[in-house]
C-alpha cells in the first residue's frame, strides 16, 4: 500500500485463504492428502484414532476441535457425511457475513457440497476448486447460481465492497432471480462487469435523495452517506484513507472521536476506510494501534521521505516540519494511503491529534 509504507494489520485471528481439512476415516485420509498437496495454505486435522503418519494435527473429539478452530480459518473442508458436518458447525454459526466457508466432500470423492456461506464466505468457489482437484461433482444450491442470475453478495466480495446492511441482500437477489431490474447507483462503475444491464437500471442521487423506486430493491455503491429507502442495499467501496497525527500517548478515545466526528460531519462512511495512516515514528503509539484494532482497519506507516512526496497537501505545518522533518503528517499520510489520491477532508484538529481524509483517484 502507498509507496513502500509498512502495513500493520493486527485485526483478529482470521487467516486469509487458510483452509482446514477435517478427516475421520482412512479413505478420507487418503483423499485429504491429495487435496492438501495442491492447497499449500491448508492445514490437515485428523482423528487421533487413525494413527496418522503424515504431517497433521490429531484430535480426539471432532466437535471440540472444530469449535476451537472454526473462526481461525476462512474455510473448512469436511471429508465426512454431510450430517456430521451439519451437527458440528450448526452451534458455531453466526451470520452469512461472518461465517467461514464450509464444504463437505464424501470420502469417495464423488461430490463436493457447498454447505455454508456459499457467496460471501466463498464456499461455492471452494467447492468448485475441490471438485477440480479431486474430480468430484460440485454441488451448488444457492438460488442465484441455480437460476443463472448474478449474486449481489458474491459480486460485493469479489470487488472488495463492504456490505453495510446485509438484510437487503435477499431482496436484491430475489429480484435478480425473478428477472426484475434493480435500481443501481454506481457512479464509479464498480460493478459494471458483474451486473449485466439486463438486471439493473442506473439511477442518480439528487439533493432530495434516492431517485429510484422507493418501494423496490436497489443497490447504492459509494463512500458518501445518503438518505435511502430501507430496501436499498448499501455497498461501500474501500476508497478512503484516514491520515492521523498525534501527540505522544494520545488516548484512543480522543482519536476515535476525532475520526468519527470528521466522517460524520462530511457524510462519509467509516466502512469505506481502507486504511489508517501515519508517520513511522508512531508505529508504537498505543492509542493509534488500539484504534486500528478496534475498528478492524489496517494501519499503515510512512517514512518522512515518503510523506514529503505527497501531492495536494493543503495545510503544511512549520511546527510539524521542525519536529518531524515533514511538512505534513495527516494529510500526506492519507494521500499516500490512497495512491496519491485527493483530499476529501483537509486537516481537522482535536486537542492532541489531527486527521485528514483522502479519496482514491479512481473513485
Amino acid at each position: 500500500m502507498g509507496t513502500g509504507g509498512k502495513t500493520y494489520n493486527r485485526m483478529g485471528t482470521l487467516k486469509a485463504e487458510k483452509v482446514a481439512i477435517w478427516v475421520v476415516t482412512p479413505n478420507g485420509l487418503a483423499l485429504a492428502g491429495l487435496i492438501a498437496a495442491d492447497l499449500p495454505a491448508a492445514d490437515l486435522f485428523v482423528s487421533a484414532s487413525l494413527e496418522p503418519d503424515i504431517p497433521c494435527t490429531p484430535f480426539n473429539r471432532l466437535s471440540v476441535a472444530v469449535a476451537d478452530h472454526f473462526r481461525t480459518y476462512s474455510g473448512h473442508i469436511f471429508i465426512t457425511a454431510a450430517g456430521i458436518a451439519v451437527r458440528v458447525v450448526a452451534p458455531l454459526l453466526a451470520d452469512k457475513t461472518r461465517d467461514p466457508a464450509v464444504v463437505v466432500l464424501d470420502e469417495m470423492g464423488r461430490h463436493a457440497v457447498s454447505l455454508v456461506s456459499g457467496h460471501i464466505g466463498g464456499a461455492n468457489a471452494l467447492a468448485e476448486k475441490i471438485a477440480g482437484l479431486t474430480g468430484a461433482r460440485p454441488v451448488i444450491t444457492t438460488a442465484t447460481d441455480v437460476s443463472g442470475a448474478p449474486a449481489i453478495d458474491t459480486a460485493a466480495v469479489e470487488n472488495d465492497l463492504a456490505i453495510e446492511n446485509p438484510e437487503a441482500i435477499k431482496k436484491v437477489n430475489m429480484a435478480f432471480i425473478r428477472k426484475e431490474k434493480v435500481a443501481l447507483y454506481d457512479p464509479a462503475g464498480t460493478l459494471a462487469d458483474a451486473l449485466p444491464e439486463s438486471f439493473v437500471h442506473r439511477v442518480k442521487i439528487s439533493k432530495g435523495g434516492w431517485l429510484g423506486p422507493a418501494d423496490s430493491p436497489g443497490i447504492y455503491i459509494d463512500d458518501a452517506v445518503a438518505v435511502l429507502p430501507d430496501g436499498v442495499l448499501v455497498l461501500r467501496p474501500k476508497s478512503l484513507a484516514a491520515g492521523i497525527g498525534c501527540n505522544r500517548n494520545t488516548a484512543k478515545d480522543e482519536l476515535k472521536a476525532l475520526l468519527q466526528n470528521t466522517l460524520k460531519q462530511h457524510r462519509l462512511s467509516i466502512n469505506s476506510l481502507k486504511a489508517i495512516a501515519s508517520i513511522n515514528i508512531k508505529n508504537d503509539e498505543p492509542g493509534l494501534l488500539s484504534l486500528a484494532q478496534e475498528l478492524n482497519i489496517p494501519l499503515v506507516f510512512y517514512a518522512k521521505e515518503e510523506l514529503n512526496t505527497a501531492m495536494g497537501i493543503e495545510n503544511p505545518s512549520t511546527m510539524v516540519e521542525n519536529h518531524t522533518g515533514v511538512k505534513s503528517v495527516c494529510e500526506a499520510a492519507a494521500i499516500l494511503a490512497t495512491g496519491q489520491g485527493s483530499l476529501a477532508v483537509p486537516k481537522k484538529k482535536s486537542k492532541n491529534a489531527t486527521v485528514a481524509i483522502a479519496r482514491a483517484a479512481s473513485i
